[in-house]
């Protein structure tokens, strides 16, 4: 087994000015055939925020969370930063590990559920980063899936049930709670554990903190062409079906993100929001982990568990090991939609 050298943290990228949005959008588009004009409407989202996205700093923020939690534990392990489709990008930061002499480096992807997107393609994004730089003796091993991970669930619970002070008690007899998670392609979701795992925990943290609500599984930021079946029921869809005479509460846990980025930020703050209001909906947003105290805690338990080679554990189901033919999708790249983060 490697003897770890260094920590490297994967995600997704976003821009962080005006001049940014284009282009990094068009990195995320890259052998799509995605016309300008569905760029300049997503550009446009991003104007609300002055073209910032929030989770290269969230990332930073974690890194710094977990840099003083290593610290701790008397971890002196490096942390470098990577992104698939913003700066700082993922061989850049391959590069910097190699000139400062670290070859075996253990990725934490910021991604809980096993999907193309969420796990495998990170893999291969390693993968290529590591046959660039052609360095004979560079190892990067990729942290395993970690959804239903104790202290994940449990810093999940914590968050659910501090928004759930919020009712009173008159009003939770007509509260409903959505989990929401990003919607991918149905063909995506028949050869990977994505569905099933967001079912699972949705179900665990129910009955956790509110068996006595009823729940749903719901999608947003779906931006696939409309002839390709995605997963279904989109979030503002589903708040024009509820009967509003036994529900006018919705709780919102965004179950499938671990920061509030710009697809909680505007699909759920702003979108979801606005939407409810206007059907006269009481809509309450669950915070991400971001960097919840526990939730800081599972990554450096999952490093130590790398380093070393601890049994893997699991609250629910069984630790997800991937294999070369978990996650596969069938067409690329016309399945594939706009994702933002």
């Amino acid at each position: 087994m490697p003897k770890y050298e260094a920590i490297l943290l994967l995600s997704f990228g976003g821009p962080e000015s005006k001049e940014d949005v284009i282009p990094f959008l068009k990195n995320v588009t890259s052998g799509k055939a995605v016309p300008l004009e569905r760029l300049q409407e997503v550009e446009a989202q991003y104007a609300l925020f002055d073209g910032i996205s929030p989770i290269n700093q969230q990332n930073r923020d974690l890194i710094t969370a977990l840099a003083e939690e290593l610290g701790r534990y008397n971890s002196e392990l490096p942390i470098y930063f990577g992104n698939r489709n913003w700066e700082p990008f993922i061989q850049d930061a391959v590069e910097q590990i190699v000139n400062d002499g670290h070859r075996k480096v253990l990725a934490f992807v910021t991604s809980a559920f096993g999907s193309y997107s969420g796990c495998r393609q990170y893999q291969e994004d390693i993968n290529n980063a590591v046959e660039n730089i052609q360095v004979d003796d560079l190892t990067i091993d990729k942290i395993r899936l970690f959804w239903n991970h104790p202290k994940y669930l449990s810093a999940v619970e914590n968050l659910i049930k501090e928004t759930m002070l919020e009712i009173s008690a008159e009003k939770r007899a007509t509260t409903k709670l959505l989990f929401s998670a990003h919607s991918i392609p149905e063909a995506w979701s028949e050869t990977s554990p994505y569905t099933s795992q967001l079912m699972a925990i949705s179900n665990e943290m129910s009955n956790r903190v509110a068996p006595d609500l009823k729940w749903d599984l719901v999608f947003q930021s779906r931006s696939g062409p409309p002839a390709v079946p995605w997963l279904e029921p989109d979030i503002v869809d589903y708040l024009d079906q509820i009967d509003k005479e036994n529900t006018d509460t919705v709780v919102v846990v965004p179950i499938g993100f671990l920061s509030d980025h710009m697809e909680v930020k505007f699909d759920l703050d702003t979108q979801a929001a606005n939407h409810a209001k206007e059907m006269g909906i009481t809509m309450l947003r669950v915070p991400t982990v971001g960097v919840h105290k526990t939730f800081v805690t599972m990554i450096r338990e999952l490093i130590e568990e790398a380093l070393d080679g601890k049994q893997p554990i699991a609250e629910i189901g069984t630790p997800w090991i991937c294999t070369p033919e978990c996650c596969a999708i069938r067409r690329r790249p016309e399945s594939q939609g706009l994702e933002r983060e």
